[in-house]
């Protein structure tokens, strides 16, 4: 019998990111649709499903050749029911979206929060390869987290765990947070919440620096001159550090790690970027702690999700 494929989903408000994987958890073909938002991302589903009907005659293959979907999506979810609870961005309130997606792709499927998908790809087959206890952290626009424990997705009572992005960094006189709350990690270690601090800091500093020159400022222009020792770029990423560093060892003092992992688009700043948080976790981890623990950079990229919902589909239909 040929070998059947999984089918990895990875819903963004941009694009939504579909791969066809092996059982292996080998890519056979990935690409992207743009995500319609219209009507309150009403017409999601079906995209993703004709989408998957397309790919599938490209290649010559009946819809038995497919196992099963995963999918990961933003925002909290019951991982039994696959509801969203709230996705903003989309406009979905207490979404059924397992039972959407199986009906309109005569599939079955499995759905998990998009952080979560990113950590089960990279403990798969990225840089937590090999481990069992981990923790993930997306820094991008905002701060994604995802845990994992024996192998297992931690999820929480209400699919809420491993919000590290939410950890509360400045309990008072924080900026605001898109959550409602102040001061959360995500205002401070996000792409976003960098630029909101060099920006800051040109304002209310008269240090010399490279910043000053530029008309948009990004998060790897601060980035990218700390590194070489401009002076006003890295006291921001200093600050920067030791909050990541902090909420890190808080994080992994309760779930015990072997690797954390750090991806996103400010991970693209390397191994750098994880020797300067290092220093602070080694500073607030409990000894043991830090001692069985490891801060990577991911090396998935933007693969993590569809990885990470092919496994999740792998786990709850292969035979």
């Amino acid at each position: 019998m040929t070998e059947k494929w999984l089918v990895g989903v990875d819903l963004g408000g941009t694009t939504i990111k579909m791969a066809f994987v092996s059982v292996y958890g080998e890519l056979i073909d990935k690409w992207e649709i743009p995500t319609n938002l219209n009507e309150q991302g009403k017409y999601i589903v079906t995209d993703i499903a004709k989408s998957i009907d397309q790919k599938l005659e490209e290649h010559g293959q009946p819809k038995e050749k497919l196992i099963g979907i995963g999918m990961g999506a933003p925002g909290p979810v019951d991982g039994d029911t696959g509801v969203i609870y709230e996705a903003v961005n989309l406009g979905w309130k207490n979404y059924p979206l397992k039972n959407i997606l199986e009906v309109e792709t005569s599939l079955p499927a499995a759905v998990d929060n998009d952080a979560n998908i990113a950590a089960i790809g990279e403990m798969w087959k990225g840089a937590g390869s090999g481990a069992k206890n981990l923790i993930c952290v997306t820094l991008g626009t905002g701060v994604g987290g995802g845990v994992i424990a024996n192998g297992q997705i931690v999820r929480g009572a209400n699919g809420a765990a491993g919000e590290i992005g939410h950890i509360t960094s400045v309990p008072t006189g924080g900026a605001p947070c898109n959550c409602g709350k102040t001061g959360c990690l995500e205002t401070i270690a996000s792409a976003t919440g960098i630029v909101r601090l060099a920006k800051e800091k040109l304002i209310t500093s008269n240090m010399d620096s490279s910043l000053r020159n530029l008309g948009t400022i990004t998060a790897k222009d601060v980035l990218d001159a700390a590194k070489e020792n401009d002076r006003l770029a890295l006291e921001v990423t200093e600050h920067v550090f030791f909050h990541l560093g902090l909420a890190l060892a808080n994080a992994a003092n309760v779930v015990n790690p072997e690797k954390i992992v750090i991806g996103g688009g400010v991970s693209k700043a390397g191994e750098w970027l994880a020797e300067q948080v290092t220093r602070y976790f080694q500073q607030f981890a409990f000894p043991r702690v830090f001692k069985s623990a490891s801060i990577v950079i991911a090396t998935l990229g933007n693969d993590a999700g569809v990885i990470g919902g092919a496994w999740l589909a792998k786990q709850s239909f292969s035979e």
